[in-house]
């Protein structure tokens, strides 16, 4: 029987991650993964969908130019020459990732992965030949997978998850989306841009839940301005197939039911864990409603047995599942390690980008603090006239008594670049003042994140504060 000081099963972001730092502390480390190494995130994920984006930034540029002087005639799409180029930084990422763990020493064997015990794994090659590790620690990072839509007619040609969005061959003359959070509206606006006719349904009241209203306010005009149609509160009744090849989706809202017909139904924002055929029950490991109980050092309640990323339901963020997956192999090899979950900063790949950090002004409210908010808006960045990006803002959420920063919120041009620096000053504790009385170079984007932090004591330069 082989023997290893760390067992990671699943290559995604938390398991390649913690097979890399193991290797780095001395283990002797095996990483099992069925199919590629990266995981979601990197091949049918964020990475995929941030370079559809890019493309799309890249058409929007185009027709900007003549704004600059630079006429090069009309700006088209190549949908398949976009989609190649979405391939060609996928394999380049995972060729990245597949020398790390070779130079680091990292045993990779593809085939699938399950717990005998909380110290056993049995891995079942690709020709179906079975064999048995014998490990001191185990890391589940087995990540998400998108679930089905559970309507009649929810299966068959026309409807596609988010992964089969990123395979598609052909720009969709229209499209309904089902689900108006992070997911949906990362699509909406990809597609939507590319010249796809798009619809977006959300089941709750509001949108974009998660982010705070203000920001959600300001996107949603750019939304109208696309011509992006959204319905909330809305309900799918069933799916049925049209006289042309559409898709006839029947929805009731509150106003009366109505019937969308498109080319592609697109189910977003509607993942689950992957945690079904891994032994969990008989090597006695828990679960709860969103996945694998795990503490703050990711582990199990089985010793010895440790997960992270998305397979814990805690924080689907790839951002997060690096750390949880670098904390759970310090710890599976005798480290103390925890994780701080406090400041987190969350970018959706929306176009214009939003990205938050903290408490929404509205959360921050719900749990008593007394605020004081400071906000800039890009129409008044010199970077953001420059860019011919001035749609949106950036918003600083204080709490009055101390100062301190709880929540940063932005939607506009590089708002996940920027939202790093407020992130770094709300794990410092830091207060405006950190931000304000810091020098930003010029002309910047950055600069707009110092102004807001001068906004919340009504000293703003560059633009006119309320206050």
């Amino acid at each position: 029987m082989d023997e290893r000081d760390l067992v990671v099963i699943g290559g995604g972001p938390a398991g390649y991650v913690a097979a890399i730092r193991a290797c780095q502390l001395g283990g002797k480390v095996t990483l099992i993964e069925k199919d590629a190494i990266g995981g979601t995130c990197l091949n049918r994920g964020c990475i995929p969908t941030r370079a559809l984006a890019r493309g799309v930034e890249l058409l929007d540029l185009a027709k900007k130019a003549k704004d600059y002087g630079v006429s090069f005639g009309e700006a088209s799409v190549d949908f398949a020459k976009m989609m190649a180029r979405k391939d060609i930084v996928i394999k380049t990422l995972v060729g990245g990732v597949d020398l790390l763990l070779k130079g680091n020493g990292v045993e990779v064997v593809k085939g699938r992965g399950k717990l005998l015990s909380g110290s056993e794994v049995e891995v079942e090659l690709e020709g179906g030949e079975k064999k048995v590790i014998k490990a001191r620690g185990i890391i589940i990072a087995t990540g998400s997978g998108t679930r089905r839509l559970s309507v009649p007619g929810g299966k068959g040609k026309g409807i596609i998850d988010s992964e089969e969005a990123l395979e598609l061959s052909e720009v969709p003359k229209s499209m309904v989306i089902l689900g108006g959070q992070e997911i949906g509206f990362a699509f909406a606006t990809i597609f939507s841009r590319l010249g796809t006719t798009v619809t977006v349904l959300e089941d709750t009241p509001e949108i974009l839940t998660s982010v705070d209203r203000e920001v959600v306010s300001t996107f949603e005009r750019g939304l109208k301005k696309d011509g992006i149609q959204v319905f909330s509160e809305a309900t799918i009744n069933k799916i049925e197939d049209g006289e042309s090849g559409e898709k006839n989706v029947i929805v009731d809202l509150k106003e009366g039911q109505v019937i969308l017909a498109c080319q592609y139904v697109l189910v977003a924002d509607n993942r689950e864990v992957n945690t079904a055929e891994l032994g969990l029950e008989q090597a006695g490991v828990e679960l709860n409603e969103k996945g694998i109980l795990a503490n703050r050092r990711m582990e199990t309640n089985v010793p010895g047995v440790f997960a992270a990323g998305d397979a814990t339901g805690r924080e689907m963020l790839a951002s997060v599942a690096f750390v949880e997956g670098k904390t759970a192999a310090e710890n599976g090899l005798g480290r103390d390690t925890e994780m701080d979950y406090r400041v987190i900063p969350r970018f959706i790949n929306t176009i214009p980008q939003i990205a938050s950090v903290g408490l929404t002004e509205n959360e921050a409210r719900a749990e008593g603090y007394q605020l004081k908010v400071g906000s800039f808006p890009f129409a008044a960045s010199g970077m953001a006239a420059i860019l011919g990006e001035r749609t949106g803002l950036i918003k600083i959420v204080t709490d009055t008594r101390y100062g301190q920063i709880l929540g940063v919120h932005i939607v506009g041009p590089r708002a996940a670049d920027l939202i790093a620096e407020a992130a770094l000053v709300m794990k410092m504790e830091g207060t405006p003042q950190e931000i304000s009385s810091t020098i930003h170079p010029h002309p910047t984007l950055a600069e707009a994140l110092m102004e807001a932090a001068l906004d919340v004591s009504g000293e703003t330069i560059h633009f006119l504060s309320p206050k």
